[in-house]
């Protein structure tokens, strides 16, 4: 049995460090919680990571065992915004809102989602089992990049991205910013973390 490494297969998971790059992500579903506050110190956060792990892995095992289609569980990825996007450019973490999001595949459907849920509330169930949802997002056209380094350092590259690449291309941004996170924060060292930064964009008007 082949396993699926989505990281590999899937285009919208390709990003150069350095590299501004245009790319249409097609509609996706996820396991997704919402939350709010600094992510360093929110203990939501952390109670959202340690929910949606346990409901991917039953997916995982019951996609293998029941449709005999194997996979590597894809890498946590992140919605980020605020009321006050000058909540972003300062810093100011216990402003932002997210959403904590594990991609599933095609194959799987609500059924499957749901009867995840209930094997892993029947042993020891995370906080916030009730908060999951599994939901479709489609965000169209992006600009994306690979960002090497702590997220505190993504500041330049940000504004490089807003500032002058998608102005450049006739485009505005719109949506949520989108980080996928290739290394496991809680393990990895500031310097060596592999982030995909992600923001979806449209068309700019003449009046933009």
């Amino acid at each position: 049995m082949d396993k699926i490494d989505f990281k590999k297969t899937l285009d919208s998971y390709q990003a150069k460090r350095g590299v501004f790059r245009l790319v249409e992500v097609p509609p996706l579903h996820y396991l997704m919680i919402d939350g709010h506050g600094d992510p360093n110190t929110s203990p939501a956060f952390a109670e959202a990571i340690e929910t949606l792990y346990p409901i991917a892995y039953k997916l995982k095992f019951a996609s293998k065992q029941g449709l005999g289609r194997d996979y590597v569980v894809p890498p946590l990825e992140g919605l980020w915004w605020a009321d006050d996007m000058d909540a972003f450019s300062n810093r100011d973490k216990s402003q932002w809102d997210w959403t904590l999001l594990l991609l599933v595949p095609d194959w799987i459907d609500q059924a499957m989602v749901d009867a995840a849920v209930e094997q892993v509330a029947a042993k020891d169930p995370p906080a916030r089992l009730g908060d999951v949802r599994f939901d479709l997002l489609d965000e169209g056209l992006c600009v994306q990049t690979l960002h090497i380094g702590s997220f505190d350092d993504e500041g330049p590259v940000l504004q490089k991205l807003h500032e002058e690449f998608i102005p450049s291309q006739g485009l505005r941004p719109i949506g949520h910013h989108h980080e996928i996170y290739f290394s496991d924060f809680r393990r990895t060292a500031p310097d060596k973390l592999r982030t995909l930064l992600r923001q979806p964009v449209a068309q700019a008007s003449s009046t933009d």
